[in-house]
């Protein structure tokens, strides 16, 4: 799949994936109200948890906010469940297990550690308004400072 040129006013690229709860979910599902779709490496690490338990605390005030949340990674629906389970993440979490919306948003990306390099999720978010336009992005997520860099956005 190609990826698409992402950039503030320009449309999000559709998708369609199993979410938590047993739901596929798209981009369909969210219009009439703003979405922050985040990607993240991997279910249960510690930047990971940090993100994600920061978005569920603050849900609720997002949500008055008329924004949805969801979070995106390669991991089986299973981990996800144990993972939304573990934590009691409030929104659903995503498998994009063949990297298909991953590689359209751009975040499909080679990276490197201790030397080795190899293909994994550059953690990113986007963030689309009612009719999935992009009006803020970022990439390179510092997870502690993701939930301020949301409520700055979309205030």
């Amino acid at each position: 799949m190609a990826t698409f040129e992402l950039s503030i006013g320009s449309p999000a690229p559709d998708f369609s994936l199993p979410a938590t709860g047993g739901k596929i979910l798209s981009l369909a599902d969210f219009r009439e109200k703003k979405l922050l779709i985040y990607f993240y490496p991997k279910d249960d690490t510690p930047g990971c948890t940090q993100q994600a338990c920061a978005l569920s605390s603050h849900l609720l005030q997002l949500n008055n906010l008329s924004l949805a949340v969801v979070g995106v990674s390669k991991d089986s629906m299973a981990s996800h469940e144990k993972f939304a389970k573990r934590f009691d993440l409030k929104f659903p979490l995503l498998s994009d297990k063949d990297s298909d919306v991953c590689e359209r948003y751009g975040v499909w990306k080679e990276k490197s550690m201790m030397g080795k390099t190899y293909m994994g999720i550059e953690r990113s978010s986007f963030i689309l308004d009612e009719n999935g336009k992009m009006i803020a992005l970022w990439r390179g997520v510092k997870p502690s400072e993701h939930l301020d860099w949301v409520m700055k956005e979309i205030k």
